[in-house]
Order: C-alpha cells, then structure tokens, then sequence
C-alpha cells in the first residue's frame, strides 16, 4: 500500500459528481491514470449507502495499492477496513476518532488557514488538506484562501503531507507548484473529464517528486 508521504495526487470520488452507477467504472480510470489517493466523498448518502459503495471499490483500491480514505464517517472506515478517514473542522476530534478506528488508521484533517494547519498538526493528523485556494462548488460556504500562505504553511511542516484543495484544475497545477505546493487534491477536473486516466496522468506529471 503506498504511503501517504509518497502520495501527490489526491483524487475524491464526489456522489454529487459521479453517479452512483459509474462509481466502479470512475474508480477503475483514475486507478489507470496513476491517482495516488482516493476519498470517497458521499455526502447526501446514508452510512449503509456509504458502506456498500466502499465495498465495491476497496478491491480495485487494494489490488492498486492505493489508499481509500471515507470522508467524514468514521464509523464507516473502521466496519469497512478503509486505509484511512477525512475529518473536517467541525467534525469529531482527534482522540474520538482514534477510539472509533484505532490507532493505525490514517486520519486527515481539512483546513482552511494556517493557525488551524498548525492545530492539525498538532493533533497528530496524518495529512493535512489545505484549502479552499479558489471558489468551488464542492465547499460553496467556504471563502477561498488563495495562494499566499501555501509557502507558509509548507515551511512550518515540512514533515507532514499537505494536500492543497478547492477549485483545483489540471490548467493551475503548475502556478501551485510554483507557490509552493508539493501536492494536490482535484475533484471536478477530473470526475468530469472526457478521458480520466489522461487527465490524471497530466496533472500528475506536473507535480514535484517526492524526496
């Protein structure tokens, strides 16, 4: 399984873009196009809902060796076996979710400026999400940060994987890299491209190596 510290591109399985019936078709051309992370993100969808669809894409996942992390439901990742769980500010805490999925389950923690970057880390999150940069659909409620404190919040945590998010298309990767970012998470870009392999494969090939 790779590890989160080797991930780049982050990809999010949004129900509110994918149809329910395309999520194993959708799964397999991002797993072809070499995504490094997938979210399953299901927000209008119950538990059990969430639950039977990550037991449909877990194999594909797994055979890839590529982590599936469960937005939100930490109940779900830990009756699922997920590789991790995504937790937002107003979620639960960081020790009542290690009680739900223990201590070895990767957790990731959304956040939306660097005081609460600083607060993740501090928690012990296993990544962090970094955003929203620009205005998306996905976080309508959210007022984008922009671009200025990637560098900054980089540099403070130079260890910890932070995936900058939120309006995020393949045309913009490389002005992030060159504000700093090392890693992205795309959703719309590319849930709803023509060819998704491809349009995964060139927004990762714009990303930095890992070192």
């Amino acid at each position: 399984m790779k590890a989160i510290a080797d991930c780049r591109l982050y990809g999010i399985l949004d129900l509110g873009y994918v149809d329910r019936e395309a999520l194993i078709r959708v799964t397999g051309e991002m797993l072809t196009g070499g995504i490094d992370i997938i979210q399953l993100r299901a927000k209008r969808h119950s538990p059990d809902e969430i639950l039977a669809m990550g037991r449909e894409i877990l194999p594909l996942t797994r055979d890839a060796g590529v982590p599936l992390v469960i937005n939100d439901h930490a109940e779900v990742a830990a009756e699922l076996g997920a590789d991790g769980v995504h937790v937002g500010q107003d979620d639960l805490s960081m020790e009542e979710v290690r009680a739900i999925v223990g201590d070895d389950m990767m957790v990731g923690r959304s956040t939306h400026s660097v005081d609460q970057a600083r607060g993740g880390a501090a928690e012990g999150a296993g990544y962090l999400g970094f955003g929203p940069l620009f205005a998306t659909l996905t976080k309508p409620d959210y007022v984008p940060i922009g671009l200025a404190d990637i560098a900054q919040v980089h540099s403070e945590h130079p260890g910890l994987p932070i995936f900058c998010i939120g309006g995020i298309k393949r045309e913009i990767v490389s002005d992030l890299v060159a504000a700093g970012a090392r890693r992205v998470v795309i959703v719309s870009g590319i849930l709803q491209a023509p060819d998704i392999a491809e349009y995964v494969r060139e927004a990762k090939a714009m990303l930095p190596a890992i070192a």
